[in-house]
């Protein structure tokens, strides 16, 4: 069976393939992201990291629950936000609302929290489809990923307890 840091190191490999992946699409096949895929990507980026240390540092009892709610948190977050990119990608076309101004030209002219707002309510850029793989979106497939993260978070608490307890059973 699998150890908190084994489970914590195949979190932090899935985060980094599908950042590397992100960073493909954007760089070599020319998809810039929109708002949305930026807030996913922080959210993939933090659970990452949470993952790493997670594999770092393996933690006992308490601190075990403490790095997979937080991977928790992070891949709920993105999955929420896939979601409702998701969702807006569902629209019909007379529903989309339209093209907002950039990321960047937002954070300059708003608070933080004005510009949160603004990108989860989404806009026409984001629900554009631009990829798509045997029928998904790449946010589809990104809710899913997130979706795997956050069941990745539960097992590494539940796994391992199971495991110690049928060791001290055997014992």
């Amino acid at each position: 069976m699998l150890s908190f840091r084994q489970f914590s190191l195949i979190g932090f490999i899935a985060c980094s393939f599908g950042m590397a992946f992100a960073l493909y699409m954007q760089y070599a096949k020319g998809y810039e992201p929109c708002p949305m895929c930026i807030f996913q990507r922080i959210a993939m980026i933090g659970a990452g990291l949470v993952f790493l240390l997670g594999a770092l540092h393996e933690p006992q009892q308490f601190g075990r629950w403490v790095y997979a709610i937080l991977a928790g948190l992070f891949s709920t977050a993105g999955a929420l936000i896939a979601g409702r990119h998701v969702w807006l990608q569902s629209l019909p076309a007379d529903q989309v609302p339209a093209c907002g101004p950039t990321l960047d030209y937002l954070m300059d002219m708003l608070p933080f929290m004005e510009v949160l707002q603004m990108v989860i309510r989404g806009d026409g850029n984001c629900a554009k489809i631009d990829a798509a793989w045997i029928g998904l979106s790449l946010p589809a497939w990104t809710l899913m990923a997130f979706l795997a993260l956050g069941l990745l978070a539960i097992l590494m608490i539940v796994i391992p307890r199971i495991e110690g307890r049928r060791n001290h059973l055997i014992h």
